[in-house]
């Protein structure tokens, strides 16, 4: 059995996860495992146990379920704590009914034009540099316009909250008063924003929002104000870190990128894969037993913290046949990188329409592109709980430098040459 300390430390498990959750998966599918912050917690990674844990209704998200002193997470205000990832029915049934529509598969689509459109403008500053970071240039202003194009929040605010983003989702332990001081901005942010909305209103999902909780009072104002905080920060964090894995991955696999580039249509398939193959969220919100619960044929006392290994089950050879490689034309699907169950992710959609259009702009402007420099020394985020690159250096030629597609506003997976699968 692997020697629990490999997860005492987040950098640890950042610079070489697969390896040690294989031999995990293999020794000790359900592990006790004491934390960088000396907790213990139980670490699940067999995509069987996973998958019936994410849809067990005894595992709770809401942290008044865990014993004293077992609570681990950011430390956030009501204001902005009051959000699905800390509820569970029927506060959670609420209010995903109430935003569930938002981010149907149907209203996504429609904002496929908007999202080819930042894209390309982004895409039309790096193109003719012939070199980028496309993490800071690419991966991470897309997701961020988009989201605050869909909430209405001011581009001139956007600086801001990505600075206090980054400050959350990697802190660092040098600077404990970064993290504090980020969440003291978002509140004071989203406070500001939503004051501002009352007054002038807009065409926007926040407009809305606050419609429903001063007309109709089906969010209380802490709730109004954290579920804006939650589809921003999670609309950023997650689409950033799918969307440069996904570039890294096909980089590492040019012949996936090739079969990418000679048919389009395989944009859909091969986003599913990569999300299965590096996903952004290693691991599923903690949960809480509320009461005694078996696991694997292990037992977990009420109120301790379990993890479930989401990059572990999406890796298992129990489910996926040759689980290491990348491979768009795999057969058998049910990955689990956005969850299961009721709390599968609800910007879904969005992050898959996000990261098509993304790959599929950034692979045919940027022709013969390429890592600058050595794969060994590309950098990892140092989180355990998001697997995300800290930059992507990339050359590139530049010879569609300033050329679009002009037919790029169509849906993708209609071009008339598919690869034989």
């Amino acid at each position: 059995m692997p020697d629990s300390t490999t997860f005492d430390r987040a950098a640890s498990l950042a610079a070489d996860p697969y390896r040690t959750l294989a031999l995990l998966r293999h020794d000790a599918p359900v592990s006790p495992v004491t934390g960088p912050d000396g907790l213990r917690f139980w670490l699940v990674t067999r995509y069987t146990d996973v998958k019936a844990a994410l849809g067990d209704p005894r595992l709770s998200l809401d942290r008044r379920s865990a014993l004293p002193g077992q609570y681990r997470g950011m430390s956030l205000p009501p204001a902005l704590d009051a959000n699905l990832l800390n509820m569970d029915p029927p506060d959670h049934t609420r209010i995903r009914r109430l935003i569930g529509p938002a981010f149907s598969g149907r209203r996504v689509e429609q904002l496929r034009p908007s999202i080819q459109r930042i894209a390309d403008e982004l895409i039309d500053h790096i193109a003719p540099l012939g070199r980028a970071d496309l993490v800071s240039s690419y991966a991470a202003p897309l997701p961020i316009a988009v989201i605050c194009d869909l909430l209405g929040v001011p581009a001139v605010c956007r600086p801001d909250f990505r600075a206090w983003t980054d400050a959350l989702t990697a802190p660092d332990p040098t600077q404990p008063e970064r993290a504090k001081n980020a969440v003291a901005g978002l509140w004071r942010f989203f406070t500001e924003l939503i004051a501002h909305k009352r007054r002038q209103g807009g065409d926007d999902l926040l407009t809305d929002l606050i419609a429903a909780r001063d007309r109709d009072d089906r969010l209380t104002e802490d709730e109004l104000t954290s579920l804006a905080f939650l589809i921003l920060f999670a609309g950023y964090e997650n689409t950033v870190h799918l969307i440069g894995n996904a570039v890294l991955a096909l980089l590492d696999h040019p012949e996936q990128a090739a079969l990418l580039r000679e048919d389009p249509g395989l944009i859909h398939d091969m986003v599913e894969e990569l999300l299965r193959y590096d996903g952004p969220a290693p691991l599923a919100i903690r949960r809480f037993p509320t009461e005694d619960v078996e696991i694997g044929g292990v037992h977990i006392p009420a109120g301790e913290t379990v993890l479930l290994s989401l990059a572990s089950a999406n890796r298992d050879p129990a489910h996926f046949a040759a689980p290491e490689t990348l491979n768009a034309c795999r057969a058998s699907g049910g990955h689990l990188a956005l969850g299961h169950g009721i709390h599968y992710c609800l910007g879904a959609p969005l992050a898959r329409l996000e990261t098509a259009i993304a790959l599929e702009t950034v692979f045919r402007r940027l022709p013969g592109l390429a890592l600058e420099g050595p794969r060994d020394k590309v950098r990892w985020r140092p989180s355990m709980r998001s697997r995300g690159l800290l930059s992507l250096n990339v050359v590139f030629g530049t010879g569609n430098a300033t050329g679009r597609d002009t037919s790029a506003g169509t849906p993708l997976g209609e071009g008339e040459n598919r690869v034989s699968r």
